[in-house]
């Protein structure tokens, strides 16, 4: 078994390598854009002839770009002797040497994925919110950033490779060379050495005025000692609610009444350093466009932004830790966060909470340690019901902290929450339907027909009556 993880590092190059850098990201956005320009040049000529080829795919888009890039079109260098004679010295694009080739392949194979994204969201294969035609990238809103392959040789070296010339924080690219990090890379070291881990792939980002780069690794599962000890299949015990808040950010209990956690002092990064966000954003606002000034304005700015995720995400992956090494079994509710987002009132706070990240990074972590995460329907109305009796209490709303019930039961609307929450995997069944609460019944996502709300087409024009299909018909007045 193994499982997919990420080594995280902030970079210390030169000046010359930022340099480097700095191409290689030009040259994976050039890529990109190139690649969609392939597709929609293909597409205009599908109009006119419905047996031209399109490169959707990624590897079409690779071997595509292959074939342009030593072509002519691609651009020619020339060369004039002192008598006036013309000689050809490169074909295709003269920088290609300049940068790695895994770069035009990953910026191609990017574009595939967005192409696949764009036509699994139309077909239905995709679920969400429907995906526009993929858009070239500019260079002033977009972040420099380009991905390498690590390629394993037969006599065992690889292109990328950690601590390499006796330089334990660095980290070796193909075409660009040692650079050195900021951080330790002791772990992932060790973990090279033993065979535990193998880089598949590294990821360079240009963020907040820094250089960071993530290194994807196939590494082998945690040791035994940091496992769960399994269950019997007959023991249907030792489930964990945990109920996320604004006020105490998570409550874990257990089913019969004990609470195991309370993380009542969340950061709150965003509410903290608002002031300061407000006063770089006005500075951002009062400097003139285009002027160096304004761009140190938003580099600053950037990096104020950085931070406060940066926050977040560290308390967010201790809490997550912490859970997940004391407890096997953890319940969680499955929170409508896009929709309570809606609440002008709590988007703030409920941004700054971080709910959905937490949730993701519990799921990932109990896998490691073999343990189980249940996810609460929800519809489940676990701060509204009474974990003593059952009954529910549809009177109970957010203002009331402390939860009464009708026996006599008194706790906190939170404590409530994370023993209802645990007692979920008992009561599954009965809350396996989603209620509407208007129709009284279930809730069902019906798509609609493509073009139900547009006008009626006028004589003559063309409109569509069954997009899966493609089947169009003629309106004749």
């Amino acid at each position: 078994m193994s499982r997919h993880t990420t080594f995280r590092y902030c970079l210390d190059p030169t000046v010359e390598q930022s340099v480097v850098l700095a191409r290689h990201a030009g040259a994976a956005r050039f890529a990109f854009n190139q690649s969609l320009d392939f597709v929609k040049d293909a597409l205009a000529k599908r109009k006119i002839s419905r047996k031209h080829p399109v490169p959707w795919t990624r590897f079409d888009l690779i071997n595509t770009f292959n074939t342009w890039k030593k072509s002519e079109d691609a651009g020619r260098v020339f060369a004039v002797d002192a008598d006036g004679v013309t000689e050809i010295l490169v074909t295709g694009l003269a920088w290609r040497t300049q940068v790695c080739q895994q770069v035009f392949e990953e910026a191609a194979v990017d574009c595939g994925r967005a192409l696949a994204a764009f036509s699994d969201s139309r077909t239905g294969k995709r679920a969400g919110k429907r995906i526009r035609f993929p858009r070239f990238k500019k260079k002033i809103n977009t972040v420099p950033a380009f991905r390498i392959r690590n390629k394993h040789a037969k006599a065992g070296w690889t292109a990328i490779r950690i601590g390499d010339d006796q330089i334990a924080r660095s980290v070796t690219l193909p075409g660009i060379g040692a650079v050195r990090v900021r951080e330790d890379t002791r772990r992932l070291r060790r973990m090279l050495a033993n065979g535990r881990a193998k880089i598949l792939y590294a990821t360079v980002t240009f963020r907040a005025r820094r250089w960071w780069i993530s290194l994807t690794t196939e590494a082998s599962d945690l040791h035994p000692a940091h496992h769960h000890r399994p269950r019997e299949h007959n023991d249907d015990g030792g489930w964990v609610g945990i109920d996320r808040g604004l006020t105490v950010f998570a409550v874990a209990a257990t089913a019969d009444g004990a609470e195991v956690a309370r993380v009542a002092t969340a950061p709150k990064p965003l509410a903290t350093e608002l002031a300061e966000q407000r006063r770089l954003a006005k500075s951002l606002s009062r400097k003139q466009k285009g002027s160096h000034n304004r761009r140190q304005a938003a580099a600053r700015l950037g990096r104020h932004h950085h931070r406060v995720a940066n926050i977040r995400r560290h308390f967010t992956h201790q809490i997550a830790n912490s859970l997940v090494k004391t407890h096997d079994r953890i319940v969680v509710e499955d929170l409508n966060v896009v929709g309570m987002l809606g609440n002008h009132r709590l988007a703030r706070a409920i941004s700054d909470a971080g709910w959905s990240d937490f949730a993701r990074l519990l799921t990932y972590k109990q896998a490691w340690c073999g343990g189980t995460v249940t996810i609460a329907n929800r519809w489940y109305p676990s701060s509204k019901r009474c974990s003593a009796c059952g009954t529910i209490n549809p009177d109970s709303s957010l203002a009331n902290r402390v939860f009464l019930c009708k026996c006599g039961f008194r706790a906190d609307r939170d404590h409530n929450a994370a023993i209802n929450l645990a007692k979920w995997p008992t009561i599954e069944q009965d809350f396996s339907r989603s209620p509407d609460p208007r129709a009284g019944g279930r809730v069902n996502n019906v798509r609609r027909r493509a073009g139900a709300d547009r006008h009626l087409a006028g004589a003559g024009e063309t409109i569509p009556i069954d997009a899966e299909t493609d089947v169009c018909a003629t309106f004749v007045a």
